[in-house]
């Protein structure tokens, strides 16, 4: 984000909560908390990208659906250019629809098997520009098409007709056509084969350079958010471990579960990459029913102490905007033995 400049989205302290009844338990028996995601805090600035990444399960998709209105926020703040998004009314929140879209993880499910691909992407036209007449939608429809590289020529054909990158394509065109401010990801290349990814990711970088669009990007492959990424934020159990600039993050991981997420990630050099012997993270992601005390990555961090059992570890500034959630680390970037 430009130094000075007001951010576009402003999140502070995010906090979504759910009400579960665990498998088995008697039907009469009191819902436990789920906290899906905890305490998240992010400024996005025009044009920017913020990377989003952690395992499933570490809260990621649920935070993109409490930022669009469809998981209710159950703590938190979240400004649009000076407007908090989450006190809104359903109806006033209706006036920012058309800037904010988002473009979803598995491209044919996302895409209404009834329409033809030219309907799926002139529906927000229809929604949010009602007074463009139909030769308008069709020119506007096309030249999107076009510039998401897909053909004029396929717009009567239906989404089962496509392949997963078309598709996936056909839900950018939608998210684009009513020229967003905001375009939230979600995992939008993980159900793509690794060849469609890279054409995929390429194309969001262009758009985004093209036509000024800030984009939230969501993905669980570190190697993939890197690409597209000014900024990255790395969540575990919902909370934030570590937020860096892109590079800086990939170079100088500083959080131990950050480091595991590069260590993890392939390298593209053969070579290289058979010389390797990443360190895997021990133990399986607990469950957010009952996550870990204190910090809530100890039961698998290499440098756990005991004093990582009592207060979750505040983010902190480790020069240059790199924060990170271990008090073990320093702002050299090496971790304490």
């Amino acid at each position: 984000m430009s130094a000075g400049a007001p951010p576009l989205l402003s999140v502070r302290d995010l906090a979504v909560t759910f009400a579960v009844r665990p498998r088995g338990n008697p039907p009469w028996a009191r819902p436990r908390p789920l906290k899906a995601v905890r305490e998240v805090s992010f400024d996005l600035g025009e044009g920017e990208t913020l990377g989003i990444v952690g395992e499933s399960g570490s809260g990621k998709s649920t935070l993109a659906r409490a930022l669009i209105g469809t998981v209710p926020a159950s703590g938190g703040r979240a400004f649009w250019r000076g407007e908090d998004l989450l006190a809104m009314a359903p109806r006033e929140r209706h006036r920012h629809r058309r800037d904010i879209q988002m473009v979803f993880q598995d491209p044919l499910a996302a895409l209404d098997p009834r329409m033809t691909a030219g309907e799926i992407i002139a529906e927000p036209l229809v929604t949010h520009e009602p007074g463009l007449r139909l030769p308008e939608v069709r020119v506007r429809v096309a030249e999107m098409m076009e510039r998401v590289g897909l053909v004029a020529g396929q717009v009567n054909r239906y989404p089962h007709e496509f392949s997963g990158g078309q598709c996936q394509r056909i839900g950018i065109a939608r998210a684009l056509i009513v020229a967003p401010r905001l375009v939230i990801c979600d995992e939008p290349v993980s159900a793509l084969d690794v060849s469609v990814q890279a054409q995929v990711i390429n194309l969001l970088g262009d758009l985004r350079r093209d036509l000024g669009v800030a984009l939230v990007f969501i993905a669980h492959d570190l190697s993939v958010v890197k690409h597209v990424s000014d900024r990255i934020m790395v969540l575990y159990l919902g909370r934030v471990m570590e937020s860096a600039a892109a590079r800086d993050l990939v170079r100088n991981p500083r959080h131990p579960y950050t480091r595991a997420l590069v260590a993890a990630a392939p390298i593209p050099d053969p070579a290289v990459e058979r010389g390797r012997r990443p360190a895997m993270l021990g133990g399986d992601l607990p469950s957010p029913l009952a996550p870990p005390s204190g910090c809530v990555f100890r039961t698998r961090c290499p440098i756990v102490s005991e004093p990582c059992a009592d207060d979750p570890p505040a983010l902190r500034d480790l020069g240059h905007g790199h924060l990170a959630a271990c008090p073990f680390t320093d702002p050299s970037g090496e971790a304490a033995k």
